[in-house]
């Protein structure tokens, strides 16, 4: 009946004039996010100092301060936080302070260590003396020549040099935890080369709780991420304002929960209508949901007095227009409007992406929607009906299946199931775990109705049968077997073997098996994977092969990992049931780095990488038995290392 409720009212809404708002959602990020770049404040040095061996000029690894900065003006103004830009405009004493570390590093540290054959972090004491005696010696009279750079990265991969044309200091604290005098409002306006750019448009009126923010940025953990590659375009996280506080100055701030990181700082908080909320400045390090905006009426008195007019911008007007027309569905019209938008600003990676969508849909325009809204309003009662009858079956399918949760809570209520294993004897043989206190019948002696093939309980108590056969298929029969010899309350485990496990509730295995192989086979569906055989003696991969994305778990029997040193081969352990071994490799993309030999007769599971790389990614109790075998690897090679070397 639900379900007939909303398809009904859905039909009707069909027929109903819809109320468009202005702008969508995904038009009103568009609009937006063309606007928004990359900051970078870099301070190159070049450090002269004395480390007790003469004179020497370094250049140290550059400081470098990412933020996100947005054109409020489309002539060539940006606006980003004053912390992203500090190191650059007013070159604070800890910036050089920085550099004169690294160039103690670089000078001091380093010889000392190769001199010794060391290289950083293989004797950290050692290398942690060395480095205070250094900065003893070198720190104070360290002399630094410093060249500063501040630049604007566009989505294009466009670089600009920009200056700082208005400053308003962050707030900071002194060392009585007071706020310093200089502290402001935490804003920069830049400028670039004169040009044609985007702008966002500043919100006229102030938010409410429960608007919806949209942050636009370059947060660090995205840009720097290992398996992404370089991208200079802007991310976008959601959510809503969620507060209002004040600063330790009393200067009003916005609180959302829209995730932000570092490397959003500067960036725009827009809303629904593409219009800045706020721009964003700080939040927690270490909970999400937390992050301030600075609101966008301070930034229109930052604003005051200086060249700019806000929002303003020649490629606005035609991007817009390109917008409308594609999402109006007018593609010719949308693709000459695009164009002329990259015509001003050429290559912009949200404009690149439109124009290939507008004219792919101009050459092969997309099916229209059946016009017939009455027709759709008999198609919906029609499938009411079908519908309807779907569910009925499915609930005269499910009427005698119960979930994980509901046999825990029959445990605690007292009524003590008596769990009944009925797999399959190839499916019982081949899997090492079974539920706990379940109790095992062979399906074929019940079905073929031997009178010993049932549970020794009461005719009354709740029996629960579970197996690994799809839709439940064998413990459905045997369900239904037992209760055509009497017993009242017989329930099919929903799952089976699979949905218990994937309920996180415990298991117990049959033998005795390592906890990273029972986690294994607890996550596993084993009539998905492959099984090879091998005999005692064979070789299963060599050292250096290709390891072809592949992994083993040995389900039967034993595998020796062996390696030769100086020409000898050392067995270097022994495997039994439940372990995992090839994934080293896997991990390090690399080829096998030793020779696995059946010992004896031994069957394997073949886990292949993505199968594996999916189980450390969403099974944590998996993921850490993991790291623990790893250590241990890395603990007993380090322990041999020591011996090895006495």
């Amino acid at each position: 009946m639900k379900a007939a409720l909303v398809l009904g009212l859905a039909a009707l809404t069909l027929l109903a004039p819809a109320a468009a708002s202005a702008v969508s959602i995904q038009e009103a990020l568009l609009l937006a996010t063309p606007a928004v770049a990359l900051v970078t404040a870099e301070v190159r040095g070049e450090v002269t100092m004395n480390c007790g061996r003469g004179t020497v000029t370094v250049r140290p690894t550059p400081f470098v301060e990412t933020g996100t900065g947005w054109f409020v003006d489309g002539t060539g103004y940006l606006i980003t936080n004053a912390h992203v830009v500090d190191p650059v405009h007013r070159m604070p004493p800890w910036v050089l302070h920085e550099l004169k570390k690294k160039a103690i590093d670089q000078a001091c540290v380093d010889p000392v260590l190769r001199a010794q054959g060391l290289m950083r972090g293989q004797n950290p004491n050692l290398e942690e003396s060395i480095r205070r005696e250094a900065t003893a010696r070198a720190l104070a009279t360290a002399q630094v020549t410093t060249f500063p750079q501040l630049s604007v990265l566009l989505s294009s991969g466009l670089s600009l040099k920009a200056d700082v044309v208005k400053f308003s200091p962050p707030l900071a604290f002194d060392l009585n935890g007071k706020p310093t005098a200089d502290a402001r409002r935490d804003l920069a306006l830049l400028r670039v080369k004169e040009g044609v750019y985007p702008a966002i448009l500043l919100r006229d009126n102030d938010p409410k709780i429960g608007d919806a923010v949209h942050i636009i940025g370059f947060p660090g953990v995205v840009q720097t991420h290992e398996l992404l590659n370089r991208s200079f375009e802007a991310s976008v996280t959601n959510g809503a304002v969620s507060g209002f506080k004040q600063d330790a100055i009393g200067q009003d701030i916005i609180q959302t929960d829209a995730a932000a990181a570092h490397g959003n700082s500067g960036g725009p908080a827009v809303g629904d209508d593409a219009s800045l909320v706020g721009v964003s400045t700080s939040g927690s390090a270490i909970v999400q949901g937390f992050n301030f905006l600075i609101p966008a009426r301070d930034v229109k008195k930052f604003l005051a007095g200086t060249p700019v007019t806000l929002g303003q911008s020649k490629f606005n007007d035609v991007w817009q227009a390109g917008l409308d027309a594609l999402f109006a569905e007018r593609y010719a019209t949308a693709v000459r409007r695009i164009a002329e938008a990259n015509a001003l600003q050429p290559n912009l990676a949200d404009v690149k992406r439109v124009f290939a969508e507008a004219e792919r849909k101009m050459k092969n325009p997309p099916p229209r929607p059946f016009p017939w809204a009455w027709a759709t309003l008999g198609v919906t009662l029609l499938s009411v009906g079908i519908y309807g009858g779907m569910f009925g079956r499915r609930w005269w399918k499910n009427r005698f299946r119960i979930l994980p949760a509901q046999v825990i809570a029959a445990i605690e209520s007292g009524r003590n199931p008596q769990l009944v294993d009925v797999r399959t004897k190839t499916d019982f043989e081949t899997s090492p775990l079974r539920l706990p206190g379940a109790v095992r019948l062979d399906p074929d002696a019940v079905l073929a109705g031997q009178p010993e093939a049932e549970p020794s309980v009461e005719r009354d108590q709740l029996i629960v049968t579970y197996d690994t056969s799809p839709g439940e298929a064998t413990a459905e029969k045997v369900a239904n077997a037992l209760r055509a010899r009497g017993f009242k309350s017989v329930r099919i485990l929903k799952g089976g073997l699979g949905g218990w496990t994937n309920a996180r509730l415990p298991v117990e295995s049959k033998s005795y098996l390592p906890s990273i192989g029972l986690e294994i086979y607890k996550n596993l569906t084993l009539g998905d994977l492959e099984r090879r055989k091998f005999r005692a003696g064979e070789v299963i991969f060599k050292e250096g092969a290709d390891a072809k994305g592949e992994a083993f778990l040995v389900h039967a029997g034993t595998v020796q990992i062996k390696r030769t040193f100086d020409g000898a081969e050392k067995t270097l352990s022994t495997l039994g049931e439940g372990e995992l071994f090839g994934d080293l490799a896997l991990f390090r993309e690399g080829p096998r780095s030793a020779d696995a030999v059946a010992a004896t007769d031994v069957e394997l599971m073949v886990i292949n990488n993505d199968r594996l790389d999916w189980l450390i990614r969403n099974r944590p109790q998996l993921t850490k038995e993991v790291v623990r075998r790893l250590s241990d690897m890395v603990v007993k090679t380090d322990r041999e290392r020591a011996l090895s070397n006495r």
